[in-house]
């Protein structure tokens, strides 16, 4: 049976058998061991950690009963604001922009004592698909350091796959949860968009950015959803929380339940990925669900949908990097139209300019009904296709990512190829849907393979509680790289 991590932690704690300081500093001194390995952490916040471990310690010492998530160490993407503490993307032209505010989810987590280990590691704006894109150089695959550890929130996975944090927040516009979480052998949450604030996230493509957990169990991933999926006005496309908490969720009865199976998401499976996920499928059958096969041919569409429109969102929203309200300037330059121009072209990297300059042509005059106005069309056709599958099934299983974990600089031999490792995910996000990633094996290297389960609108306890049922059966088979904390 796999234990939660969350709670293992929380319980230690509770009575006494380790203090908050003490863990704190467990963690502290293997980030300075394995980080150095990992590359997971762009910044190690340690003096903010410590005082944070001592609060938890006092309120223990006074008989206080902790929070589920107090005192637990943890980490965010540098794409989470987090005041006066260096929030970059891992771009250089934010480099040194030291934000004034919290996000929401992280004066949520502070609220409760969390502790901040520091900020992780990912691709350069969340743009990529293996955090090779960062300014400070990629995060790395844990269960193998030649592979990378996916993108864009490849230093979360990291970081949490090498039990260098207990969890850690990342956000999703493409997969970015999912799919690094997939390759590390790990829990990645996307939830529902609207579930979770997304005030203080930096954007990427506003309407496809989420965050969400990355975790070792399922109860880990639940537990951390329940305590972040707040209605949030500063938030205009917040909603109001459902009042379902996914965590009391997780026992219920699979038996009757119907799983979807879309055959367009197992085209161009790697053979061993979709065999794990056969097998999975049969261990759903033993548990009393019911297989319901169909077809969802709107699928085809979903990567050039995405790549047309979460370009031109990144087209507007990095229009905001000048050089003249914060972050890198230029050096050398005439006016002030040479300034901008400059400081965009060193700024930002390679795979950001790109996107910015497809989503700058899909908007431009001539082009603007032949991309963008015919994606935008299509976007609507997924979401009444999937909205019509969820009338013949509960949930969809499908892969997470074609393949495992690739090598390292793959992204730079192949770029369109990296593009093609989101198809899985991409649609979710089209639609606005909630998918957690599970770990379902292992490749023939050794490297994890994960599969999705996708739900309706603000249905996570579903797809978490058919996750969690499958986690009790698989057990140490699939979660045997768990450790429960650093040696205590």
């Amino acid at each position: 049976m796999v234990t939660s991590k969350i709670r293992y932690i929380n319980n230690l704690l509770n009575k006494k058998e380790i203090s908050c300081t003490e863990l704190t500093n467990k963690y502290l001194e293997k980030i300075q061991e394995e980080n150095k390995n990992l590359n997971a952490y762009v910044k190690v916040t340690e003096e903010e950690a410590l005082i944070v471990a001592k609060k938890v310690d006092e309120k223990i010492s006074s008989k206080g009963h902790l929070m589920p998530l107090e005192g637990i160490p943890m980490t965010l993407k540098d794409n989470i604001s987090t005041k006066n503490i260096e929030t970059t993307c891992c771009s250089k032209i934010l480099k040194g922009y030291v934000p004034i505010y919290d996000a929401t989810v992280w004066e949520t987590l502070k609220s409760q004592n969390a502790v901040l280990l520091g900020k992780s590691n990912m691709d350069e704006f969340a743009m990529g698909s293996s955090c090779e894109t960062s300014c400070f150089g990629g995060a790395l695959n844990p269960h193998n350091l030649k592979h990378v550890a996916g993108g864009s929130s490849g230093g979360v996975s990291s970081a949490v796959g090498g039990n260098i944090a207990v969890y850690g927040l990342g956000s999703d516009t493409g997969g970015s949860i999912r799919q690094p979480a997939s390759f590390c052998g790990l829990v990645g949450l996307k939830p529902t968009y609207g579930a979770v604030s997304r005030y203080g996230l930096i954007a990427y493509a506003s309407s496809f950015d989420q965050i969400g957990p990355i975790a070792h169990t399922v109860e880990d991933a639940a537990i951390i959803h329940d305590t972040i999926s707040l209605y949030d006005k500063k938030d205009a496309t917040s909603c109001a929380n459902k009042g379902i908490m996914t965590a009391d969720k997780l026992n219920d009865s699979i038996k009757g339940k119907k799983i979807g199976i879309a055959k367009e998401y197992f085209e161009g499976i790697r053979d061993d990925v979709k065999e794990s996920i056969l097998q999975a499928i049969k261990i759903y059958e033993d548990l009393g669900a019911e297989i319901i096969y169909f077809e969802l041919p709107e699928l085809k569409y979903s990567l050039s949908v995405y790549y047309i429109l979460a370009c031109a969102e990144a087209s507007s929203n990095l229009g905001r990097y000048d050089g003249i309200r914060y972050g890198y300037k230029a050096s050398h330059y005439n006016d002030l139209n040479e300034m901008i121009c400059k400081t965009r072209s060193e700024g930002f990297g390679k795979e950001v300019k790109r996107r910015i300059l497809l989503g700058t042509y899909v908007l431009s005059a001539g082009y603007y009904d032949a991309y963008y106005k015919k994606a935008q069309k299509l976007r609507g056709t997924l979401v009444r296709a999937f909205k019509n599958a969820f009338t013949k099934c509960d949930v969809i299983l499908a892969p997470t990512v074609p393949m495992t974990a690739f090598e390292l600089n793959f992204t730079s031999i192949d770029p369109v190829e990296t593009y093609l490792t989101d198809i899985c995910t991409v649609p979710v996000n089209i639609a606005g849907l909630p998918a957690v990633s599970i770990p379902c094996g292992f490749d023939s290297n050794g490297l994890p393979i994960g599969m999705q389960i996708i739900g309706n609108s603000f249905e996570e306890h579903k797809i978490l509680n058919i996750a969690y049922q499958y986690e009790k059966q698989v057990g140490d088979k699939i979660y045997k790289n768990i450790e429960l904390g650093v040696k205590l």
